[in-house]
């Protein structure tokens, strides 16, 4: 039996590859990264590929693919560090706005429409932080909710209620995070209108887990472009007369953060076939794998910087993008720590 990517599969992933490796160079990350620009023209670009309708049922106006689809383009984004919304609104969007909200997903298929994802009060306590909802009115205060430039927020409150809150409805504050390439905002809600998308806890879980997911691969592909440049690097960079490449310790170096990343590849797809084939399984595989490939890309991204010495530091190389990115990812929607743990009460081996 063979295991890989089908033909359709191979074809997606060249056809997107292709149009970030022409549009979205680093000298394109390095413009929203420092806000002369915004992430909108990327956004609008992926559109016109069917990016936003990719899990989307085609009788919504979507492309009607799975999880495994939406983690190689995920992969693919972390490979070249793309600055936009995917994982907030073209994935955990329409699967929690799914059979509630048609019209809006209908926008969001088309590329018109952003939903910005707010559930980090609901995933873990955070100090003067969370979310209460008292009829269809919200008070509190959501930290790192993903993507200011939304039109609506997704908001979990802290007993995982789902509610849908119109951007200009709520006050919105930006939050600098390491991670330049995405935008995070706090939502200040003061009796708030809102609308009750779900009180049912699964549908929260679900996506969750697949926004867990997709940042597992975000960072499968982020570690690879930074193991990619350390060994392009190393081919090149010559001590003592002769490339560095040819040194033991680098050629180790470079070996170890391949025999760790690799592995991971099959974990990322196979949590996503768990998420549509497996929902037995999707929790506790969700859990491991984003736990340890999070721990994975950390060895990743401080090894490949060691390869590339003093210059690894430097934003003529542009190393700390995808640095940065993989320990956004390793927080973002649950810690390794977190994950690990509730990995454990899934097994019944923690209370």
């Amino acid at each position: 039996m063979e295991f890989g990517l089908s033909q359709e599969q191979t074809l997606l992933q060249d056809s997107v590859n292709r149009f970030l490796n022409e549009q979205v160079p680093l000298d394109e990350v390095r413009k929203v990264a420092t806000a002369d620009k915004n992430d909108k023209a990327v956004w609008q670009g992926l559109a016109q590929l069917g990016i936003p309708a990719l899990i989307i049922p085609e009788d919504k106006g979507g492309v009607g693919l799975g999880a495994v689809e939406a983690a190689i383009i995920s992969e693919l984004l972390g490979y070249h560090v793309t600055p936009s919304p995917f994982i907030s609104s073209a994935i955990m969007a329409p699967i929690a706005l799914a059979g509630k909200r048609d019209d809006l997903i209908a926008n969001i298929a088309a590329g018109t429409c952003r939903i910005g994802i707010a559930f980090g009060e609901a995933i873990a306590a955070k100090d003067k932080a969370g979310v209460s909802a008292s009829g269809n009115k919200l008070s509190g205060l959501s930290l790192f909710a993903l993507d200011i430039d939304a039109d609506y927020y997704l908001v979990a409150t802290n007993d995982q209620q789902l509610y849908l809150v119109a951007a200009d409805a709520v006050e919105r504050k930006n939050m600098a995070t390491i991670d330049l390439t995405r935008t995070t905002c706090e939502l200040v809600f003061d009796n708030t209108a809102a609308e009750l998308i779900s009180n049912d806890t699964e549908d929260f879980n679900r996506a969750l887990d697949i926004g867990r997911i997709m940042l597992a691969a975000d960072t499968l592909g982020a570690g690879q472009n930074m193991i990619d440049q350390a060994v392009s690097y190393a081919k090149e960079r010559e001590q003592f007369d002769r490339p560095i490449a040819s040194f033991q310790a680098v050629k180790h170096m470079c070996a170890e953060m391949t025999a760790g990343l690799e592995p991971c590849r099959s974990m990322v797809w196979y949590a996503a076939h768990a998420y549509d084939h497996l929902p037995e399984e999707t929790r506790l595989t969700t859990c491991h794998t984003k736990a340890h490939i999070s721990e994975v890309g950390k060895f990743v991204a401080k090894t490949s910087t060691e390869v590339h010495g003093g210059m690894g530091f430097t934003d003529l190389v542009g190393l700390h993008y995808w640095f940065k990115r993989i320990g956004f990812n390793r927080q973002l929607l649950g810690s390794p720590e977190l994950l690990r743990q509730q990995a454990a009460k899934l097994q019944g081996l923690a209370a």
